[in-house]
């Protein structure tokens, strides 16, 4: 079962879904944060979006954290961590992270999503499972029309992901991100509110 615990025009929101919590990342989770990073350099780095001018300097921990609430409570984008909860404690782990950005408004209501997740929980259906949750609430509860996910066409375990979920795809987009130094082709696949089955995506995964 999922649960929604904020309304759709306030920030933070908070998402779950069993064992899958999405969050926003705290002062408090740098520490967790920092260390998925540095583990998963290696596995993400082929996948990440860079500054063709090579001019952008990373922001600090904090100062992203700073931007995110900004962002979320002005919103223009819904930036999430993505947990698991587990043990008899129900500790949260920091597996990955999660964005909705930009998020259009006007005649468009549309945005983007990203993501990625610790290698040692890929597979897990986690990332499938946080696209549903987070498109659900987008569509349904925030009132956006059109999600759409663009994707590195060799990047397999992500074209998985939208497999899994059956987004429409719209083809490719020639040299369309910056990703690891070089313009990439990326196939985009979306899906808008009426295309949502009656249980959400969710229950593609059931």
């Amino acid at each position: 079962m999922s649960r929604f615990s904020a309304l759709p025009t306030s920030w933070p929101v908070i998402l779950e879904h069993e064992d899958l919590i999405l969050a926003p990342l705290r002062y408090t989770h740098r520490k967790q944060w920092f260390e998925v990073r540095r583990r998963n350099y290696d596995w993400l780095q082929p996948w990440e979006a860079t500054d063709p001018t090579g001019t952008h300097q990373a922001m600090s921990y904090s100062a992203m954290v700073r931007a995110h609430n900004r962002d979320g409570a002005a919103g223009v984008s819904y930036p999430w961590a993505i947990f698991t909860k587990s043990g008899p404690d129900q500790k949260h782990q920091l597996v990955g992270q999660m964005i909705a950005a930009p998020v259009l408004w006007g005649s468009m209501r549309t945005t983007t999503l990203g993501y990625w997740v610790d290698q040692a929980h890929a597979g897990q259906n986690i990332v499938p499972r946080s696209v549903a949750l987070a498109s659900d609430y987008l569509l349904t509860r925030v009132g956006l029309h059109r999600i759409e996910i663009n994707i590195v066409p060799d990047n397999a375990a992500s074209i998985r992901v939208v497999e899994k979920l059956a987004l429409r795809s719209e083809g490719i987009r020639k040299d369309y991100i910056h990703i690891n130094g070089t313009w990439r082709d990326h196939e985009s696949f979306a899906i808008t509110r009426d295309e949502l089955p009656p249980g959400g995506l969710l229950s593609r995964l059931t």
